[in-house]
């Protein structure tokens, strides 16, 4: 969710104690504005992290040189607002064995617990997310070998799942928006020129990913791909057929929770490949700007993937956060109530219910 300016303030001037009491505010704000469009599930707005991958980095000792841009790096797109080149650090690594100071979500869960009586939902981004934070020039002497990174990134989230579990937590989503740069020819190579092809690339990665879901299985976890979402840009464009079946099929999650704001998505057909026990969620409405959606034309596009699958197991969404790190998108915060407005709406036409 969007971060009010009280916030961004709080995080550029304000001591520990001052920032948790501003988070603490502001997550006891977003909270109500998701109960009050009449959302069931809810999140504390990914308030407390810099990204929604940055809290690997937050609470585990071992990297060097991971900033802001370690999150913001590639080559971003809009028609509108112009291209923007985010360079890659070139020092990022892990060059230390991992070592936990803190859970990465006990804190946000239970907070969020205790402020509302709505399902509430934790993310955790994926662990091959952080896959490029190994390099053989700095990182042998921690971890000699990829593997073995990508094998002590897992056990950390192996670990925050059970925990979270623990404390009551039923809801989790992971998030892979790296799975579909995969489509694109440039970060194809990027990823191959690490040591392994596309298809091996996924494999692996929705191997530690079904390790992590392994861990809770009182929990239902959900499962975001989207193609890049940033200061209201993209990374690639196309459909999700080249990674559908490897993914969709592949990977254990209960919910699948896809991106189809635009033409860039591609149409509905890989829907076909995913099981018959899963979920599909389609984020058919725009995080990226203002313009609020027809919501007769959302109701279509409902209609159209019921084509493909089964009506009861389609969901609405948006299509990514209103703001995956601090660098929020181009829209207001009216702008964003009136979107998950927009979407209980059409759920409610559709299915009866949001």
């Amino acid at each position: 969710m969007l971060r009010p300016p009280e916030l961004l303030a709080a995080r550029d001037f304000a001591d520990a104690a001052a920032l948790k009491a501003a988070e603490d505010a502001a997550i006891r704000d977003v909270v109500a504005i998701q109960e009050e469009v009449g959302l069931r599930v809810v999140n504390d707005g990914e308030y407390r992290r810099e990204s929604f991958q940055s809290e690997l980095v937050a609470a585990v000792d071992g990297f060097d040189g991971v900033g802001i841009d370690a999150w913001l790096w590639g080559e971003w797109h809009s028609d509108e607002l112009g291209d923007k080149t985010v360079e890659r650090p070139e020092q990022m690594a892990v060059v230390r064995p991992l070592e936990r100071r803190r859970s990465l979500a006990a804190e946000e869960f239970t907070f969020l617990r205790a402020v509302t009586d709505r399902t509430a939902k934790i993310t955790l981004p994926s662990p091959s997310l952080f896959a490029n934070l190994w390099t053989a020039e700095r990182s042998r002497e921690a971890y000699p070998s990829f593997d073995d990174f990508m094998g002590a990134v897992a056990a950390v989230f192996v670990d925050e799942v059970r925990e979270l579990a623990r404390l009551g937590c039923t809801y989790v989503q992971l998030d892979a928006p790296h799975y579909p740069l995969l489509i694109d020819p440039k970060w194809r190579a990027f990823y191959e020129a690490r040591g392994w092809s596309a298809e091996s690339w996924i494999g692996y990665g929705v191997e530690l990913d079904n390790a992590v879901i392994d861990a809770a299985p009182g929990v239902t976890f959900g499962f975001h791909l989207c193609k890049g979402n940033q200061d209201s840009r993209w990374l690639v464009a196309g459909g999700y057929g080249d990674i559908a079946k490897p993914v969709f099929e592949g990977v254990r999650a209960h919910r699948l929770l896809l991106e189809y704001d635009d033409e860039r998505s591609g149409g509905f057909e890989p829907l076909a490949l995913v099981p018959d026990d899963r979920v599909v969620v389609l984020g058919l409405v725009t995080t990226k700007n203002a313009r609020l959606e027809d919501e007769d034309e959302l109701v279509a596009r409902v209609r159209e993937a019921a084509d493909v699958v089964d009506l009861d197991r389609l969901a609405v969404s948006p299509q990514c956060g209103f703001s995956t790190s601090v660098v929020g998108n181009a829209l207001g915060m009216e702008d964003q109530r009136r979107k998950l407005e927009l979407c209980v709406r059409v759920a409610e036409r559709v299915w009866g219910e949001a």
